[in-house]
């Protein structure tokens, strides 16, 4: 029959249909067909029907699905598929449901004929009823449509209303089975919560992502992909609201979360190589770098995976309405107990959880959502009063300084990964809400015989760093003396403006590298830890963070001072608290600590905004009284550092021989005393490179048209 029917389209002109395609349309051949499949008679006959209809949606040009005795049997034909799992036509169910979907895409408002309604009469009573196929066909097919695809239908197990009586209710039992640990609203409510739509081509395949043969899931998955990306708006709130394919995706994640053993180790997490959903092929035995529950980790960082390519193909308000399901099921639900636990070793490994998926998702629409999962909507100033106002974000800054390293560090990393996300609202909530009104300056316009000292080469207002005794004499050679640097400083005044709010950049770049102290640096002593190599990395990273914050159409140049408000109190906000808390700390802590924080400043102080510029990377800001920059900060610790160098024995070579080890130039020895302190002045003068190399890259990227 197929093979007729091939022959006679390729014979004739295109979109003229022969005798034969005629014969199949009207004489219901196809229902037919249905009908000798469903009931499986003779033995294999579902098989072969299933076959057919494939091959012929498959190898017909010509469009057969916007006629009704095509697209009613297929309906009808959809239904049968997924029903029972592991049976044997699952290859031949998912190979039909697949093609159908194609043709879906194909024509995109075919989707329409697969939205079918249900009887109103009976749907609204909320109890189960059960009607003969017979009264259903008694009606007229030409008035309403009802006769066939109106046909009640159970729709994925989850809101059965009610099912007819030749559809034996162990196929019921069969699909609460399959679709096992579904949470599911009992059946009267269902049917109040639920428009009257099917939409069993969902449905379907819905049931078939639970095969227990991996390939037909991973097909299955695959036309769910192919039917949210349709732009019908019609199918797409259908999708979300009539199927139950938001709390199948959430549950299935949620479940997996589940079942990975707390005893993950976290660096296990970190390190499992990049996960792709359609690839979860994964034989223990084979796996030489296995690791306990790698089996349950890779399954559940594949299903995010596929939730995130899902949400990024599907149309825009399906998308949401997915997006918003994983947070409120997933996120809220399941993650964020665990991230609010009090046990250690639980916050670290859903802490890096966490970071696993910061660092994966890839949608736009599912990003927004775990942003405002972590950092809440806010985006007016901090105050201390209110600085628990989104309990999590509160609670994941505050782990940024845990009692435990591992802790600290591995928060440490998540928000670095989110700072590299294109999303706005990430520094605004973070670091630029309290920048906004410039109100850490102090804003003094010159009275003319200030003007006399500044020609004599002393600025006025600049004395906080001389009068500050621990800056007293920083270092005698410098390439600046403390004195020159000062007056260096353009002042900010109505006839002086700056040179478009920058200091001249190698003014700035020089604090940076004189901050350190001579007797203090280590680098020159050792090959290839220039300055040079933060310029290339500054340089490509700069470019990088450019290209995201593009379409936030930053200002160019910071807010104009008289229209600050600088009386406000100034709070740099939680986030930069901390880390500030953290540099200030540089000289006693770890030095894998050091790292990170300094990497997360590093981060911050790239971005092409001009107030965060001018709060972390301008030496010459006139800070209000009680507030603190990252300079200002940096300069207290050097402070602390020149009491401290007196107090050491030989603190040049010790500084040379702990750079030596750590760059692996020199073999691990006997324990050096302060090696702390030691390994804290190396950080030190390495983030002061980096300062200075990023200062200089973006002053040349923004004086460059």
């Amino acid at each position: 029959m197929l093979d007729i029917l091939v022959q006679e389209e390729n014979e004739r002109e295109s979109g003229e249909t022969g005798p034969c395609m005629e014969y199949l349309l009207h004489h219901k051949i196809l229902e037919t067909l249905y009908t000798l499949g469903k009931a499986d008679c003779p033995p294999g006959m579902k098989q072969q029907v299933l076959v057919f209809y494939t091959k012929l949606l498959g190898r017909i040009r010509q469009p057969l699905l916007p006629h009704i005795n095509v697209h009613r049997p297929v309906q009808k034909l959809i239904r049968l598929c997924g029903e029972v799992l592991a049976t044997p036509t699952e290859n031949e169910e998912i190979q039909f449901l697949c093609i159908v979907c194609a043709k879906l895409k194909q024509d995109p408002y075919l989707v329409n004929f697969f939205l079918e309604n249900k009887l109103k009469s009976l749907a609204s009573k909320g109890t189960p009823s059960i009607i003969s196929e017979d009264t259903l066909k008694g009606q007229d097919p030409s008035s309403t449509d009802v006769g066939a695809s109106g046909q009640p239908e159970a729709l994925g197990g989850a809101s059965a209303v009610e099912h007819t009586e030749d559809e034996p209710s162990h196929h019921m039992d069969d699909l609460s089975t399959s679709l096992d640990d579904l949470t599911v609203t009992s059946l009267p409510e269902a049917s109040v919560i639920r428009p009257n739509q099917d939409y069993n081509l969902v449905n379907s395949l819905l049931n078939l992502t639970r095969s227990p043969d991996g390939r037909i899931a991973v097909k299955a998955c695959e036309g769910l992909m192919l039917l949210v990306s349709l732009p019908e708006p019609a199918a797409a709130k259908c999708l979300t609201q009539s199927t139950c394919l938001c709390e199948l995706l959430t549950d299935r994640l949620a479940s997996l979360y589940k079942a990975l053993p707390p005893s993950v180790d976290p660096l296990d997490i970190e390190t499992v190589e990049a996960i792709n959903w359609g690839l979860d092929s994964y034989s223990h035995k084979e796996d030489a770098s296995a690791f306990p529950g790698k089996r349950a980790l890779i399954s559940f960082l594949s299903w995010f995976d596929y939730c995130d390519q899902l949400i990024k193909e599907a149309q825009k308000t399906a998308a949401v309405a997915l997006a918003k399901a994983v947070h409120e099921r997933f996120f809220i639900g399941v993650m964020e107990p665990q991230l609010m636990q009090t046990s250690e070793m639980g916050i670290l490994t859903s802490t890096a959880l966490l970071h696993r998926i910061v660092r994966q998702v890839t949608s736009d629409v599912l990003l927004q959502e775990m942003v405002v999962f972590i950092l809440g909507e806010q985006r007016e100033p901090e105050t201390l009063a209110e600085l628990s106002r989104h309990p999590l974000r509160h609670r994941l800054i505050e782990h940024c300084d845990h009692i435990s390293d591992e802790i600290s560090i591995m928060t440490l990393r998540m928000f670095e990964h989110l700072l590299q996300k294109p999303n706005e609202h990430i520094l605004y909530n973070l670091v630029l809400r309290n920048l906004e009104e410039r109100n850490y300056t102090e804003y003094k316009p010159l009275c003319p015989e200030d003007k006399d000292v500044v020609e004599n080469g002393l600025i006025a207002g600049a004395v906080d760093l001389e009068e500050d005794p621990l800056f007293t004499d920083i270092s005698p050679d410098n390439t600046l003396s403390n004195q020159e640097w000062l007056s260096s400083s353009p002042p900010t005044s109505p006839d002086h403006p700056k040179n478009d709010g920058k200091t001249e950049v190698h003014k700035i770049v020089n604090s940076f590298l004189c901050l350190v102290p001579d007797e203090a640096k280590s680098s020159y002593h050792v090959e290839g830890t220039g300055y040079d190599t933060y310029l290339r990395d500054a340089h490509r990273q700069f470019r990088d963070y450019c290209a995201i914050c593009l379409k936030w159409e930053w200002p160019g140049s910071p807010k104009a001072l008289e229209k600050c408000h600088l009386e406000a109190a100034f709070f740099e906000g939680h986030f930069l608290k901390v880390l500030f808390d953290r540099m200030g700390r540089i000289l006693d802590q770890p030095y894998d600590v050091n790292l990170q924080v300094t990497s997360v400043l590093s981060r911050l102080s790239l971005f092409p905004h001009p107030h965060t510029h001018e709060y972390l990377l301008d030496p010459y800001v006139n800070l209000a009284s009680g507030c603190r920059s990252l300079f200002s900060v940096i300069v207290r610790v050097v402070g602390d550092l020149m009491v401290r160098i007196q107090r050491i024995q030989d603190f040049t070579p010790k500084l040379l021989l702990v750079r030596k080890r750590l760059l692996g130039l020199e073999p691990e020895g006997p324990v050096i005393d302060h090696i702390t302190l030691l390994e804290g002045v190396i950080v030190l003068e390495e983030f002061c490179k980096e300062l200075a190399a990023i200062a200089f890259v973006k002053y040349h990227a923004s004086s460059t048209p």
